[in-house]
């Protein structure tokens, strides 16, 4: 809604961004912090507008539901038990309610189905605009179920599979012309490449487009090195024409070729405060291990000075503070009422170096850029053609809006007494010489001359005078430090530690040589235009990978579960509860249909395995016509559960209930598939088929009635009594909040 940057680790952002249309729509101006799971809305929120779109998709689930089994030409009875089956499952029913993601995707995956077996039954008519229609609707349904998450591959694949085994029986079908046969199977893998130029072009719109930077996830997030006074929006390196501000974890694009000039440093999320009250003074962010972060441009950093119209100014990753005094007089004016001055000594007696102090805080603002200057020389310009920053070059760190430069002394930190204290050097009625000259370590070097790359290079800050690392303490300061994070210089290296490994973030060019003029660029969103270093698919590549391979460092949660957990409905997972009542929204699945949809699926293993075999001794126990709806319906039902459920055993992250629910969509609509069956085609005689009948009406009767059961779980519209809610904890890992006053 702000036009800013976001990298969750979800996946593709057109799931966001469809939300975010809802919420435009709903007169939404962004103006809310997510930052915590059930915190109340407030009244600038439309919440009936953001959940709009997955309750659209929910409610469309159940019509395409009853389609895609007409058109596998099961009966009306079958059709409309599909319906009604997706109607009462009350796992669907609640994801689609609330502003998530899964209701759209499971959309997408029966629309591209749907859209299939619509195109495949246009085959009497090839090239009219129904066959057209529906053609380029499968393909656009494919590539929005990846666009929404990568999980949507899956669905497309299967049917491309399936669509490549019907090119095979196409080409030998001999009631065609070989003019006619080659046409059509040639339009056929034009329909696949179709389909495959359709998912490119929704990972384009969906993130491709968010050029040049990568979004970055939540444990990215920026930690800003902050000087003095006001926090102005944040901003970014670059930006597309649709997203052209960087967001709290935004920079994380790498553009190969550029050159670094100047950084913003911080530390491991896991050390960082969730709310961190904002500093008034100097603040420093080093890098994630790995070498991730959020940056604009891949290249290494140059070793001069690096300042306008000729410079770049970085973000690194990571921790670091320090404290010392700095008069007002000293602070820009824009600046100046929010100077920090501390006191000659800290409450234990120890004395302070009296120069301007320096912290962590867990956001971004325009006190968090720094500069890359090449001791050498005066100037902060760079030099033409720049010099790449290399292991163990010796820089210096210049602060870019009062120009101060990163410095320790040999005196004990304040929280840290063993390390020594980080700052920015002031000569304030002080005789201590400046000692601010750092060495580069690059950690992940394959080679002692690497060069400093952005994102990719995790590197530590050895200080030339004393050897003390840069490192974040991970202690919280005084009510003097803004209860901000310490960064300290250790001077007793135990070996290697996160907390003194920095990558940088982002960088910019600016064009100002003037102070006042410098703090409006730094200040304004920076466009930078990197099209001529990288091509469209070059970036839109990198994108996906990105996105791809991000990994969240949270592997336990406490509703996270197994694949396993999720067939036999052994977990649940609580999303919302009441501040006052005992009224709450459960994600818990119907456990008629579910047990119903495994046992089906078993079944038809079975069945298909025992007809295979029969089939290769030459016995058709199933008419051709039943044999091959029999084998469609496997293919896409059965295949659907399977592409999207197996793939999670695979998978290294946190998995939630939730993510079993595409796979469960697709083994709901084979259940009624199985059912009919079995009643043609396993009952013999008259009264089997009846007592078969009775026993499928008891059946759907007693699906309905778990769904009542679970109403209130699933709606959180009935405040339940303790009694009632026990009733209802069906299974010990069930975690239903009980209050017990």
């Amino acid at each position: 809604m702000k036009r800013v940057f976001f990298f969750d680790g979800s996946g593709p952002p057109l799931g966001h961004m469809l939300l975010a249309l809802g919420g435009y729509l709903g007169g939404f101006d962004g103006n809310f912090v997510w930052n915590r799971i059930g915190a109340e809305y407030s009244s600038n929120v439309p919440v009936g507008s953001l959940r709009l779109l997955p309750a659209l998709a929910g409610a469309l689930a159940v019509p395409m539901a009853y389609q895609i089994m007409g058109e596998l030409g099961f009966s009306h009875c079958a059709a409309v038990g599909a319906a009604l089956l997706v109607l009462i499952e009350n796992a669907l029913v609640t994801q689609s309610r609330l502003m998530l993601l899964e209701s759209v995707l499971i959309f997408f995956n029966l629309l591209a189905v749907l859209s299939y077996l619509k195109f495949n039954s246009q085959k009497h008519r090839p090239f009219s605009p129904s066959w057209w229609l529906w053609l380029m609707l499968t393909g656009v349904a494919c590539s929005c179920a990846v666009g929404i998450k990568y999980m949507g591959v899956f669905t497309y694949l299967l049917v491309l599979g399936v669509a490549a085994v019907h090119t095979w029986h196409l080409i030998g079908d001999q009631d065609l012309s070989n003019v006619s046969s080659d046409g059509r199977c040639c339009t056929r893998l034009a329909v696949q490449d179709a389909q495959r130029m359709g998912c490119a072009a929704a990972g384009a719109a969906s993130g491709g487009d968010r050029r040049p930077g990568l979004r970055c996830p939540a444990r990215w997030a920026r930690l800003p090195v902050c000087v003095g006074g006001t926090t102005p929006p944040p901003s970014a390196s670059a930006g597309p024409r649709a997203l052209p501000r960087a967001g709290p974890s935004g920079g994380a694009a790498a553009c190969p070729g550029r050159h670094l000039r100047a950084l913003l440093l911080r530390p491991p999320d896991s050390a960082l405060p969730l709310r961190a009250p904002r500093p008034d003074h100097v603040q420093c962010v080093p890098g994630q291990p790995g070498g991730r972060a959020g940056s604009d441009h891949t290249g290494p950093a140059p070793g001069g000075g690096l300042r306008f119209p000729g410079h770049s100014e970085e973000r690194l990753q990571q921790t670091c503070a320090l404290l010392a005094p700095l008069p007002p007089e000293h602070l820009p004016h824009s600046v100046r009422r929010a100077a920090a001055v501390l006191s000659g000594r800290y409450s234990n007696g120890r004395g302070s170096s009296h120069q301007q102090q320096v912290t962590c805080y867990p956001f971004k603002d325009v006190n968090n850029w720094w500069i890359v200057k090449d001791p050498g020389r005066h100037q902060l310009e760079v030099n033409n053609p720049p010099r790449p920053v290399r292991h163990g070059d010796v820089v210096q760190l210049v602060h870019g809006m009062t120009t101060r430069l990163l410095n320790t002394h040999d005196v004990a930190a304040p929280l840290s007494p063993h390390a020594q204290e980080v700052s920015c050097y002031v000569d304030y009625n002080i005789s201590m010489p400046a000692q601010s000259l750092w060495r580069l370590d690059v950690v992940n070097r394959d080679s002692d001359a690497e060069t400093w790359k952005t994102i990719l290079s995790e590197v530590r800050f050895v200080h030339v005078n004393t050897s003390a690392i840069l490192k974040l303490s991970g202690a919280h300061l005084p009510e003097w430090g803004f209860r901000q994070l310490e960064v300290v210089g250790e001077k007793l290296s135990r070996g290697f530690h996160e907390s003194t490994v920095w990558t940088v973030e982002e960088h910019r060019h600016g064009r100002s040589q003037e102070q006042k003029e410098r703090e409006l660029e730094l200040h304004s969103p920076a466009r930078t235009d990197v099209s001529r270093n990288l091509s469209f698919l070059a970036r839109f590549s990198e994108l996906q990978w990105r996105m791809l391979t991000v990994r969240s460092d949270d592997l336990e949660h406490k509703y996270s579960s197994a694949p396993l957990d999720w067939v036999t409905l052994d977990t649940s997972i609580a999303y919302w509860l009441h501040p006052r009542t005992s009224a709450q929204i459960h994600l818990l699945g119907n456990v008629v249909i579910w047990a119903s949809a495994g046992l089906a699926t078993a079944l038809y293993a079975l069945l298909s395995c025992w007809y295979l075999l029969r089939r290769r001794r030459n016995i058709h126990d199933l008419p051709e016509d039943s044999w091959q709806r029999w084998a469609l319906a496997g293919a896409l039902c059965a295949g659907g559960w399977a592409v999207n459920y197996l793939p999670f055993f695979l998978m290294e992250k946190t998995l939630f209930l939730y993510h079993y629910l595409p796979a469960l969509a697709f083994q709901i609509l084979l259940l009624p598939a199985v059912l009919q069956h079995v009643g043609e085609h396993l009952c013999r005689s008259e009264l089997q088929k009846s007592l078969f009948g009775a026993l499928v009406v008891a059946w759907f009767s007693a699906a309905c009635r778990v769904f009542a059961m679970l109403r209130p779980l699933t709606y959180g519209d009935t405040s339940l009594s303790p009694s009632e809610l026990q009733a209802l904890r069906w299974r010990e890992s069930w975690d239903i909040l009980i209050r017990k006053h």
